[in-house]
């Protein structure tokens, strides 16, 4: 296994349960609050706790778990993951409930899940944020910035990943007829690949003749990475009427998107609950009382500021020429 990648959490020399938790990537704060939350978790619940992570790579996160399931056999109670790529890893799970441990995944509708559930008794379930009601809040959000309605450059997470898809549908659907979407596709969900996704539309020429009224990051670091690529330009009159747009993201973490937010760099964000600590609450629960947790637990979430808050952009800061 590539050095770096695991990190072990020893809650106790004696605990009966023993749980892998697959992350995405180390450098995405998102990310690490889902690790401290799976960590605080761990503690409180007396459980050892393994945190892997995949870094943005769907062949090393199934590699990485078939491994952890290799190496602990029977001592494991369960693995939760969230998916690097488009896949849930079906035959991984279907190898860890044979194995009579837990399968949760992180950020999925659960929907794959339904034959896996039929013939066991460990628990399967997924753990979601409301992507859809995500996609319906940053709707909500442009049309209390743009009652006037313009072209928003929407900045997606990775096209396979289905919370990049499932926040985009729903933004689509949500958003008012006189808003247009102009997406770009991020290759994962961290500042650079915002700041990259943006840089490479900048040296399109359409793109500098586009009337762009704000910038939407499916996260808050894709959002300031847009935000550092216009910082960039170096046509001052060009850079103001970027950096002047309003910025969208999601997660909204206190040391981040809410700071951001507080401090002008981004208008507003979507505060994303971390999951992971949920998600192993819950199954620990469910071994408890040996039950079947729901299909899809779905976890709230909600705008940052309150959108009544929200105040309309100036259309003086509209780009292009």
């Amino acid at each position: 296994m590539t050095a770096g990648l695991v990190k072990t959490i020893w809650v106790s020399a004696v605990s009966k349960l023993k749980f892998v938790l697959s992350l995405i990537t180390r450098d995405n704060d998102y990310q690490r609050e889902q690790a401290k939350a799976a960590e605080t978790a761990a503690l409180r619940l007396n459980v050892d706790l393994e945190i892997l992570y995949a870094d943005n790579d769907s062949v090393t996160q199934s590699s990485q778990l078939l491994d952890a399931l290799h190496r602990y056999k029977s001592e494991l109670s369960g693995i939760i993951v969230e998916p690097a790529g488009g896949t849930e890893f079906p035959q991984v799970g279907r190898a860890v409930v044979g194995a009579s441990a837990a399968w949760v995944v992180l950020n999925r509708d659960g929907g794959s899940l339904a034959e896996l559930r039929k013939n066991t008794s460990v628990p399967v379930f997924a753990v979601s944020c409301d992507n859809a009601e995500v996609g319906r809040i940053q709707a909500r959000q442009l049309a209390a910035i743009l009652p006037e309605g313009g072209t928003v450059l929407l900045i997606q997470g990775p096209a396979s990943a289905f919370v990049s898809q499932q926040r985009t549908q729903s933004l689509q659907s949500s958003k008012p007829a006189n808003i247009t979407l102009k997406i770009l596709k991020s290759a994962n969900w961290t500042e650079e690949g915002g700041y990259h996704a943006v840089i490479s539309w900048l040296r399109l020429s359409t793109s500098h003749q586009q009337q762009i009224r704000a910038v939407v990051g499916q996260n808050d670091f894709i959002a300031l990475g847009a935000r550092r690529a216009f910082e960039e330009i170096t046509n001052t009159a060009e850079k103001m009427s970027w950096v002047g747009l309003p910025f969208l993201g999601v997660d909204g973490l206190p040391g981040t998107g809410q700071a951001w937010v507080s401090g002008g760099s981004l208008t507003a964000t979507v505060i994303t609950p971390p999951l992971a600590g949920s998600a192993l609450e819950k199954t620990v629960d469910a071994f408890s009382k040996r039950i079947q947790p729901p299909e899809l637990v779905l976890i709230p979430v909600h705008s940052f500021p309150a959108i009544p808050s929200l105040r309309p952009a100036s259309a003086a800061h509209a780009t292009g020429h």
